[in-house]
């Protein structure tokens, strides 16, 4: 087959699922399949990935953004070339919402009339940034039936001047060039059903399990480059921000420092300016922060190898934490946020733990519980790996989503 994906960035930029499209396209290709890409990049010959196709259109902020990725015409002709060139039998879109626009479903549908696929990787189909309308700071119980249902009162008050009130409207209509899209977790199916998206499948995010190891030397250095040795250590990774629930993991942290000795919150994520105040507030807590900034290759896998626990306490919905995953393949315990697809991910009790991060003292006490008993938290990142490579790895999310390629091919003929 030859194919296209397409998504608003792409490595080394730090993004998540730039960094997932990439391994995609590589899986891909070493099956033979022809694969490109077409993206965004603020500079370009970036990266080693060479079948790209690479678009520089203005970036926007916010208020802007929201209307001119309903159609942007910045990138219509390099798209309809790339269309014209490769002919692809194919294509598949993930973010582009960002950057691109999605006035490029209808130009592909139309212009090939060929199978058209969306990967959603968030809430951005109906949403303007993170989901938080569902979620009661003083409901403190951990339960999977939420209402993501948003209303248009909701985000005029929350976004005022950036809401659009076309659209969602005119996103809907762009949704029906497609074929079929494809939500990372049943938790992310669920809002999209709730807020009028439907004709979506689930397939999970993967891993390459095997792209994770690493030399033991590699994991020594890195301690000693961050002062690291003998420590006991707590992962944070992406981007460090109140909706990644910093602030209630910063409040557990406190507590467990209390109890737990020569421990180390590590941040692996890009330096800003909430990170530089939130490394200041550690300090009056008592609680001992290192910042590594972004890590990439050998360096973040070495973060993962040297932690004990890797925490994702998201008080917003994340639609599917990465992160849990490469803790995982990396076997170590995770501590995950209950809104979201943390908990089809992570096990309860078996894998790591689900936690309402609102809930901080119980937070802390998980926190505390895997610190103590090390031989229950290697049982967990053992059985975590498993579960990664049984339910979660890259070459099951390729064969699924190349079934739904040929089904749609099949269905033309």
């Amino acid at each position: 087959m030859k194919i296209l994906l397409v998504n608003d960035k792409f490595p080394p930029e730090p993004t998540t699922v730039g960094k997932l499209v990439l391994a995609i396209s590589q899986k891909l290709n070493s099956l033979g399949h022809e694969t490109y890409v077409f993206t965004t990049q603020e500079k370009e010959n970036l990266t080693d990935f060479e079948k790209f196709f690479v678009v520089t259109p203005p970036r926007f902020d916010n208020f802007v953004r929201y209307w001119i990725t309903l159609y942007n015409p910045f990138i219509v002709k390099k798209f309809r070339e790339v269309l014209k060139e490769k002919k692809p039998d194919i294509i598949h879109f993930h973010n582009i919402h960002q950057y691109l626009g999605f006035n490029l479903l209808g130009i592909a549908k139309k212009e090939l009339k060929k199978p058209v696929f969306l990967t959603a990787h968030d809430v951005m189909l109906f949403h303007y940034g993170k989901l938080i309308e569902f979620i009661n700071p003083d409901e403190l119980s951990v339960t999977k039936n939420f209402n993501y249902r948003i209303t248009s009162l909701q985000q005029i008050k929350r976004f005022k001047k950036r809401y659009n009130p076309f659209r969602n409207i005119i996103i809907k209509r762009y949704l029906k060039y497609v074929d079929k899209i494809f939500a990372v977790s049943n938790a992310l199916k669920e809002a999209l059903n709730q807020n009028g998206v439907y004709n979506v499948e689930v397939i999970h995010n993967g891993i390459d399990l095997d792209g994770w190891w690493i030399e033991k030397k590699d994991i020594e250095e890195f301690k000693k480059r961050f002062g690291l040795e003998n420590k006991k250590i707590i992962f944070f990774g992406g981007r460090i921000n109140k909706a990644k629930g910093a602030e209630q993991l910063l409040k557990a942290m406190a507590i467990v420092c209390k109890t737990i000795h020569n421990i180390v919150l590590l941040l692996v994520g890009q330096s800003t300016n909430y990170v530089e105040n939130f490394i200041q507030r550690g300090k009056s807590l008592d609680v001992n922060i290192i910042n590594t900034g972004w890590l990439s290759g050998s360096e973040l896998k070495s973060a993962y190898w040297v932690s004990d626990i890797v925490a994702q306490p998201s008080i917003c919905f994340d639609s599917f934490g990465m992160v849990i995953l490469e803790a995982m393949a990396c076997k170590k315990p995770v501590v995950g946020t209950c809104f979201g697809g943390a908990p089809e991910i992570v096990q309860d009790g078996v894998t790591g733990y689900i936690v309402n991060p609102f809930d901080v003292e119980t937070m802390a006490e998980k926190i505390i519980d895997l610190l103590k008993n090390p031989q229950k938290a290697k049982q967990f990142g053992e059985a975590g790996y498993e579960r990664a490579k049984k339910h979660f790895s890259l070459d099951s999310q390729i064969a699924k989503t190349l079934a739904w390629y040929q089904k749609m091919l099949d269905d033309r003929e």
